[in-house]
């Protein structure tokens, strides 16, 4: 599958994810997209993409958006995760993750997150994301 332009491997790798790789991403003005071409390692027993992925990597790139929002090494955990499942996506299609920060602040930011399976929309999550304190220097 030839990736679509302007995505290029993925600049955050984590012990995680990489069952999942070749993962994509890309820093939009107002957002983060992750891509991914759907394998099996990505599918249920249905041959659909599992619904884990898909809270996974939603997940994963708000938090990333919200990071890149909030700047200066911020440092955030999931608070809250919501994920609506509306269709379904197959082995061979484009699946992306395209996140948007809707506010931030110094404690908490809020994203939300449309998957979409060859530009057909499969999910929608949101998520609030709380700060932690920066780390201190050893």
């Amino acid at each position: 599958m030839k990736i679509p332009d302007g995505f290029k491997p993925h600049f955050r790798k984590s012990d995680f994810t990489n069952p999942w790789e070749p993962i994509y991403s890309q820093v939009l003005p107002d957002g983060v997209q992750l891509g991914l071409a759907v394998a099996a390692a990505h599918t249920n027993s249905r041959g659909f993409v599992h619904g884990g992925l898909i809270a996974a990597l939603s997940d994963n790139t708000m938090g990333i958006a919200c990071g890149l929002s909030l700047g200066d090494g911020a440092r955030l955990v999931t608070a809250s995760l919501v994920t609506d499942y509306i269709s379904s996506g197959e082995i061979g299609e484009w699946l992306v993750f395209d996140a948007e920060v809707l506010k931030s602040g110094r404690r908490l930011c809020f994203a939300q997150c449309l998957v979409t399976a060859n530009d057909r929309l499969i999910a929608r999550a949101s998520a609030t994301f709380s700060t932690l304190p920066q780390k201190a220097d050893k």
